[in-house]
């Protein structure tokens, strides 16, 4: 699909709070894709180049990932330097 992806645990960066690893990754990628739905109330991304990606969805296990995966892909051709989109919904139990 013309994208690269890397997990924290490959760029050896498990652990590190999501302050540090905007920081980390602002120079090396173009879009942080996360779960965690209050990182742009907790960060600030003027200060960023990095867009950021929020995946609602239920966990991070890949049965529920799955279904988000065309919302993200549509949503990577078209987010900008320091946007902030949100795909997905976490469906009710």
């Amino acid at each position: 699909m013309g994208h690269t992806c890397r997990t924290v645990v490959e760029c050896e960066w498990s652990g590190k709070k999501n302050g540090e690893l905007l920081g980390l990754a602002d120079p090396q990628f173009d879009v942080l894709l996360t779960l965690d739905k209050n990182l742009p109330y907790q960060q600030n991304l003027d200060t960023k180049r990095i867009a950021v990606l929020i995946v609602r969805a239920r966990s991070n296990r890949i049965q529920d990932l799955l279904p988000v995966i065309p919302e993200c892909l549509a949503a990577l051709e078209s987010i900008q330097p320091q946007q902030v989109v949100s795909v997905g919904s976490v469906p009710p139990r």
